[in-house]
């Protein structure tokens, strides 16, 4: 009797450690892969891309947006950004209005301060999907972020499709079309100051 129960726990105990070693080569391939992507749209090289963003059918928007390091630029039909790493330039078209912030301390950018993304704050899973590689991470307990995100990313080249976030209780969908990793110059990012010669500047740096 006592070896048949020392035979059914080793062999719980090698099934447990199957289990665990599978789990971690899931989470491994789920954030080589993850990294993968956000590379291609954070990296150096810079990127594009247009957003569908849609807050629990409670706000919609769309523009397109670019990125390189530190720098970026978007477009929305409310307002147009740049940001050159230190200054950033917010053009409000309805007020015909230009804000002026520090970067580091962007206050009119509250919204997507709920969205600041740290890769190791969180546990890391894959699994294929009809639509493409469905890389899930939730937040680790104790630590700051997004509470899940649900990373939809293309087979092959690794490219993000959807990103689906939730914060507190709502959850937020975008959804990514045109995107182009490489080929963003400083020159695309620059504040093109003399178009908005008629703008009244608000400087609250």
């Amino acid at each position: 009797m006592r070896n048949r129960i020392i035979l059914v726990l080793m062999v719980l105990i090698n099934a447990l450690c199957t289990m665990q070693a599978q789990e971690t080569a899931n989470s491994r391939q789920a954030r080589r892969i993850f990294n993968s992507a956000y590379q291609q749209v954070f990296g150096e090289q810079g990127a594009t891309l247009h957003y569908d963003v849609n807050i629990t059918g409670l706000y919609k928007t769309h523009g397109t947006i670019w990125y390189k390091g530190k720098k970026s630029k978007f477009e929305d039909a409310k307002m147009n950004s740049w940001n050159d790493g230190q200054i950033v330039y917010t053009v409000k078209k309805k007020k015909h209005e230009v804000e002026i912030h520090n970067a580091k301390n962007n206050k009119s950018d509250k919204y997507s301060q709920k969205f600041k993304f740290e890769p190791d704050n969180y546990t890391y899973s894959i699994a294929q999907t009809d639509g493409g590689l469905m890389v899930t991470m939730r937040l680790i307990k104790g630590r700051k972020g997004m509470k899940e995100i649900h990373a939809l990313i293309e087979r092959n080249t690794y490219h993000p499709i959807s990103v689906r976030i939730k914060v507190a209780f709502i959850w937020t969908t975008i959804r990514i079309s045109n995107f182009s990793s490489g080929g963003i110059t400083d020159e695309m990012l620059r504040f093109p100051k003399e178009q908005f010669k008629n703008y009244k500047y608000v400087d609250k740096r």
